[in-house]
């Protein structure tokens, strides 16, 4: 089906500002709106005030949907309930921690039935290649199974996008820096901190993408010795 339409995912991070610059650059502004979550994550609430920074960057809706309770009782270092964040190489297997079971697939649920409600044809996901290793619903598989289910189940009125599925972070950062995507309003860090560390799995893919590409990343981070080699 052609996408026509799109309710972007954002949640405020390099991924997603950029998804949310490619949907306005091929569908035009009038076309997009955003959505984030807010479900008790440690970084929740400093990476749901960067995406509304974003969308009003912009000029783009956002609408922020509390799911706080919905993830009670989920098991993860991500969430407020869970244990330390992990800190090192993003494909470290201790990232792991981090991983929220059925996160996207959630999302992914009630952006469809958001985009339907709003009139928009389709729903952009920010996940990458990057993502592969560590998130299971973040993988080509997850991502194709559940774009026949969301296409099945809205009657083929919405259909599931994601336009980087096979890029890694320097490619979305390249393409960002094309767009002009405003960076220095994202938040990647995973930690409960207004500066972000450095340290997790997070912070060092971005870190990592930007020194890749020999550009000056505009975030703040508490850390900027040496990347973390990756564990054996």
């Amino acid at each position: 089906m052609e996408i026509k339409s799109a309710v972007v995912a954002l949640s405020g991070g390099l991924d997603s500002a950029t998804v949310l610059g490619e949907a306005i650059s091929r569908l035009g502004i009038k076309n997009v709106l955003s959505v984030g979550f807010y479900y008790g994550s440690k970084h929740n609430a400093f990476e749901n005030v960067a995406a509304e920074n974003v969308a009003d960057y912009y000029g783009v809706p956002f609408n922020l949907i509390d799911l706080s309770e919905t993830f009670k009782g989920f098991s993860s270092n991500l969430l407020l309930s869970g244990g330390e964040i992990p800190e090192g190489h993003y494909e470290d297997k201790n990232m792991s921690l981090t991983v929220v079971p059925g996160r996207n697939i959630i999302f992914a649920s009630i952006l469809a039935g958001y985009a339907w409600s709003m009139g928009k044809n389709s729903i952009w996901l920010g996940i990458h290649a990057g993502d592969h290793f560590i998130y299971e619903d973040c993988r080509p598989a997850f991502y194709k199974q559940m774009n026949e289910a969301i296409k099945a189940g809205t009657g083929n009125r919405v259909s599931l996008y994601a336009p980087f599925i096979d890029d890694t972070k320097v490619g979305i950062l390249r393409r960002g820096l094309e767009l002009g995507v405003p960076y220095e309003l994202t938040r990647t860090c995973y930690k409960n901190s207004p500066i972000a560390c450095g340290k997790c799995g997070s912070c060092q893919e971005r870190r990592a993408a930007w020194e890749s590409l020999a550009k000056e990343d505009p975030t703040v981070y508490e850390y900027t010795g040496p990347l973390f080699e990756k564990s054996v």
